[in-house]
C-alpha cells in the first residue's frame, strides 16, 4: 500500500466485543498494574486484547497476526520487530497467534496471514497482508504515525535499556553467506534469487535444515506471488483434474492458513490421479508437510491418509 486514508478509522473489522473505552491521553504510556516497564513487542490473546485497545488510544499499536506453521510469517515478523524497535517507543507491536486465538482471527477477518493491522484510538487501520520488504514496512508504519497524530494519538512508551540497545549489540552468530543472500533477496522481493541461494546451500550441505525450511517457504511465496484467489479458485473449479490448477489453490490455502483444506484437496486429487500425476502430487504434499512441520497434527493425519492411498 502507498497511502493510509483516515477513512480507515471507521473500522474495517469488528472489535466491539473486545473493546473497553478509556479516556484518551497523549502522555507517555505506563505499564498496567504498576509493572516497571512495558515491552515494545508482546504477545496478546483473546482474553487480553482489551488492554491493547486501551493502549491504542495513547500510542499506535501494530497487530501482527501469525501462526507457527506460516512460512511467510517467519520471514516478516523479524522485520516488523526490528522496525518497531527502531521507532523507539512511538509504536507498540502486539503479536496474535491465530491458531491459539480464534476470536481475534475472526474479529480481524483474517482470510490470509501474515496480516498486519494498525490500531489507532481503538479503531483498526488495515496495513498489509503477506510478507513485504523492510523498506515498505517502514513506509507504512511512518504513514500510520502520521495518521495517529492527526487523531491525537501521539503518546510514547519509555524504552527499556535492553530494548533500546538490542540492535547495537548483536549476540547471534552471523548468518551463513548463502542464507544471508537468500534473506536479502526475500526482502527485495526477488524470490527466484532466494530459491537459487537456498538450493546452493543445500547442494553444499544436504543436512542444512534451515536452508531446507527456507527453501520451502520461499518457493511458496514465489508460486503465490501476484495470484488472484478468486481467479485461482475459478480455474480449479473449471478443471477439477488439472494438477497445476489444484496445486495453485492448495498453495493459496496454505498461505491463507487453511492447511487442512489444502491437504484434503491434494489427497483427493492423488486418489483419482494417474501414476505419473501421483508422483508430482506426492512430491508437492511432502514439500508442504515439511513447510508446516512434522509436529503439526494435520501433517500426521495427512501422512496417514497418503500412506493408506499408496498401499
Amino acid at each position: 500500500m502507498s497511502e493510509i486514508s483516515p477513512a480507515a478509522l471507521r473500522g474495517a473489522v469488528d472489535l466491539s466485543s473486545l473493546r473497553n473505552r478509556p479516556a484518551p491521553s497523549s502522555a507517555p504510556v505506563s505499564a498496567p498494574d504498576g509493572e516497571a516497564a512495558l515491552p515494545l513487542v508482546f504477545d496478546v490473546t483473546d482474553a487480553t486484547f482489551g488492554q491493547v485497545l486501551e493502549l491504542s488510544r495513547r500510542v499506535p499499536v501494530v497487530v501482527d497476526l501469525w501462526a507457527e506453521w506460516c512460512g511467510p510469517c517467519k520471514q516478516l515478523s523479524p522485520i516488523i520487530e526490528k522496525v518497531v524497535t527502531d521507532l523507539a517507543g512511538r509504536v507498540l507491536l502486539a503479536k496474535v497467534d491465530v491458531d491459539a486465538n480464534p476470536q481475534l482471527a475472526q474479529s480481524f477477518r483474517a482470510q490470509s496471514i501474515p496480516m498486519v493491522v494498525g490500531l489507532v484510538a481503538g479503531q483498526p487501520v488495515p496495513l498489509f497482508t503477506g510478507a513485504v520488504p523492510e523498506e515498505q514496512v517502514r513506509q507504512v508504519f511512518g504513514q500510520l504515525l502520521e495518521l495517529a497524530a492527526q487523531h491525537g494519538v501521539s503518546g510514547t512508551v519509555p524504552v527499556a535499556a535492553g530494548e533500546q540497545d538490542a540492535s547495537a549489540e548483536p549476540d547471534e552468530a552471523p548468518m551463513p553467506p548463502l542464507h544471508a543472500a537468500a534473506f536479502a533477496a526475500i526482502e527485495a522481493g526477488d524470490y527466484a534469487a532466494a530459491i537459487t541461494a537456498y538450493e546452493q546451500a543445500l547442494a553444499e550441505n544436504p543436512r542444512d535444515e534451515d536452508a531446507r525450511a527456507g527453501l520451502g517457504q520461499v518457493r511458496l511465496l514465489h508460486r503465490t506471488q501476484g495470484l488472484d484467489l478468486g481467479a485461482v479458485r475459478a480455474a480449479a473449479a473449471d478443471a477439477p483434474q488439472d494438477v497445476d490448477a489444484q496445486f495453485a489453490v492448495a498453495d493459496m490455502d496454505i498461505a491463507g492458513g487453511h492447511v487442512g483444506d489444502a491437504f484434503g484437496r491434494l489427497l483427493d486429487l492423488f486418489a483419482a490421479a494417474s501414476a505419473d500425476d501421483r508422483t508430482r502430487i506426492r512430491e508437492r504434499l511432502v514439500e508442504l508437510f515439511g513447510l508446516i512441520g512434522e509436529a503439526d497434527p494435520r501433517v500426521g493425519q495427512a501422512r496417514q491418509r497418503l500412506t493408506s492411498l499408496l498401499f
